[in-house]
């Protein structure tokens, strides 16, 4: 008898718990304000569409391959592809001999290490090395699109 009520007093828990963790996301979305929508040219007595146009951007592959194809020719030949791994093995090869030695091939990372090495003690601290973090780029802005409204009336006042 008393397994039925602790497995009862069980199910009870888990469905209470389960019931606070779906509120506790579903409060976490919040909601989008409401964007104006751009008003018709005084005296036209036109009505905006109610769709709005398809977006006409490259796809993150077209536009890859647009780097790539320099002659534009709608095609990307041997040349064409290997040039930007020329390019990265001309700025290692110091001495131009055409062939990379270790030294010129880590002279980056040695540099790099030497920097972060304050201390210069021929190790990183935790500190130190946090610093060798690749850079990231900041995500791309569209600078078309207009400002959110609440930065629009912050630039205002």
């Amino acid at each position: 008898m008393w397994r039925i009520i602790i497995g009862g007093l069980a199910a009870l828990a888990l469905v209470a718990a389960g019931v606070v963790l779906f509120n506790r996301n579903a409060r976490s979305v919040a909601a989008l304000p409401a964007v104006p929508l751009p008003v018709a040219q005084a005296g036209s007595g036109e009505n905006l569409p109610d769709v709005a146009p398809a977006a006409t951007e490259a796809t993150r592959e077209a536009k890859r391959f647009a780097r790539y194809d320099k002659d534009e020719n709608g095609t990307v030949g041997r040349e064409e592809y290997l040039a930007p791994r020329r390019k990265a093995f001309a700025k290692l090869d110091t001495n131009h001999d055409g062939a990379l030695s270790f030294d010129e091939w880590a002279a980056k990372t040695e540099t790099k290490f030497a920097e972060a090495d304050k201390d210069k003690s021929g190790g990183m601290t935790p500190a130190e090395f946090a610093t060798t973090a690749p850079k990231r780029k900041p995500p791309h802005i569209h600078r078309d699109c207009p400002p959110p409204a609440s930065a629009a009336a912050s630039e205002e006042s």
